[in-house]
């Protein structure tokens, strides 16, 4: 973390962005760790935000879910600027940005030739600073980088579906595949190594314009992930690898039947014998990336939502008690004050409440939730807390503009009675509601900055298709709406 920023980060009123890396402009599929990134910054500093915050960066399943990663501590790879690595000499030729058919094969050979040239040409420092990566990320990078290697060579199959001697990671059976994949292998450890490395660029500019960096740590563990594969032993699977117990939560606001996530539950009574040290790691490499972590579905640290894999839905599930109370403590005795907050949506109950109040982190709130059920509604603003961290909505949700189109008659008159009968149109009176609210963060989605309907929204909880998809462009963006913005942020003191 850099010395010019400290914990806690919600040390005064701040606003923020949230908008996922993958969503910046330009390049063939997603965003890129390059001149858009940068410029997003400066466009958060000229505003007078403070904050960026995005979901998880970890590398992507096919349904591109960040939610849903190969590793909770590795990069996404496909978030490495070719042009930033041109700029720096590890490749010969500008990267060509139109006419290929397959945008990933390109960026894999791209990266190829890059590792050629950094062997090559790199200067002694440079060489230092991968090696001392490999070194202090040794306890992960290792079976990551494997584990992809010997995906790619089973054709992209899960590690359930591998030969059992693979798939129990036999010991004779690793040693061999390390050595016949040995140079695959150094390509992903170079891989992580130039993802840190353009990441710890754009944090470091980021603090320089006095922007931290604002990360997502999913609760759960994708179960076809290096983290599972590697160790079996701390999840609740069946001797082929197959789960027992899968995740999700009960029927709620977003589905009738619950949503059944299909990660695999933890073995807690494993984690706790060994002093947690799982989730240290996993913490420790998250505060590499950010200064402030947003963690997802905090509930099920206090109980978790627990359905037999058989199950085709969430419903038939039941709640089990989870040890959070001794994970936090020694999280806090491994990292001090925990720069965390508590994504803490839904059905919450005290004893959740009482969870995160004791290790003081922050909790949510959505004003789209927020006018339904009466005055006592935790989400309305005069219900807030300072020490939250306060939305229009979320990835999860659908844009401000598209809620409020979507919306009875009815409802949409309660809203507009509730914020003072605005004259502004949608979404800007939940924004300056936001923006007003006493909690010490205030963040906007990026496509309620540009008035974003609702066919543009992120995720929609319950759904496969069309998800994690969305990106905007720097023509939308224009003086008047920065200039609003800044007056905004400006008026309500952050």
């Amino acid at each position: 973390m850099s010395a010019d920023i400290t914990r806690p980060v919600l040390d005064k009123r701040r606003a923020g962005i949230l908008l996922h890396p993958t969503s910046l402009p330009k390049g063939e599929t997603i965003g890129r760790l390059g001149p858009d990134a940068i410029h997003f910054i400066d466009f958060l500093a000229d505003i007078g935000a403070t904050v960026w915050q995005m979901l998880p960066l970890g590398p992507t399943l096919e349904n591109r879910s960040p939610y849903q990663t190969l590793s909770v501590h590795a990069g996404n790879t496909e978030l490495i600027s070719l042009q930033r690595l041109y700029e720096q000499g590890w490749l010969t030729k500008a990267p060509v940005h139109e006419g290929h058919k397959d945008w990933r094969a390109y960026q894999h050979e791209q990266l190829e030739i890059a590792r050629r040239c950094f062997h090559e040409h790199a200067s002694e420092e440079r060489k230092a600073a991968f090696s001392e990566f490999t070194s202090r990320h040794y306890y992960w990078l290792e079976d990551y980088v494997l584990y992809r290697a010997l995906k790619k060579h089973h054709a992209g199959t899960p590690w359930w579906e591998w030969e059992p001697d693979l798939r129990d990671c036999d010991p004779r059976a690793l040693a061999t595949a390390q050595e016949v994949l040995a140079d695959e292998l150094e390509q992903g450890r170079f891989e992580q190594f130039i993802f840190y490395d353009q990441w710890q660029r754009v944090r470091e500019y980021a603090h320089e314009r006095g922007i931290v960096l604002f990360g997502d740590m999913p609760i759960f563990v994708a179960h076809d992930s290096a983290e599972v594969w590697a160790r079996r032993d701390l999840f609740d699977l069946d001797e082929q690898g197959h789960p027992n117990t899968v995740a999700g939560v009960p029927p709620d606001y977003f589905s009738e039947t619950g949503q059944r996530w299909g990660n695999p539950q933890y073995a807690w009574d494993r984690m706790q014998a060994d002093g947690f040290i799982w989730w240290k790691e996993r913490l420790g490499s998250q505060l590499e990336l950010f200064d402030l972590i947003r963690v997802d579905h905090f509930r099920g640290f206090e109980a978790y939502w627990s359905i037999a894999a058989d199950e085709e839905t969430a419903i038939n599930g039941h709640w089990i008690k989870a040890p959070g109370e001794a994970l936090f403590e020694s999280l806090y005795e491994r990292y001090g004050e925990l720069p965390l907050v508590a994504e803490d949506l839904g059905v919450i109950t005290p004893e959740v409440d009482a969870l995160r109040n004791k290790f003081g982190l922050p909790g949510m709130k959505i004003l789209q939730f927020a006018y339904e059920g009466g005055p006592t509604n935790p989400y309305l603003c005069h219900n807030h807390e300072k020490n939250s961290v306060v939305y229009t909505g979320t990835h999860d949700n659908n844009t401000t503009l598209g809620w409020y189109d979507e919306i009875s008659p009815e409802l949409r008159q309660h809203v507009l009675d509730y914020l003072g009968r605005p004259q502004d149109v949608m979404p800007w009176p939940m924004i300056r509601a936001t923006l007003a609210s006493v909690a010490d963060l205030a963040v906007i989605p990026m496509q309620d900055v540009l008035a974003l309907g609702g066919d543009h929204r992120m995720n929609t909880p319950g759904t496969t298709e069309g998800n994690w998809k969305w990106r905007f462009k720097w023509e939308w963006l224009n003086d008047e709406v920065v200039e609003r913005m800044r007056h905004l942020i400006s008026m309500y003191g952050r």
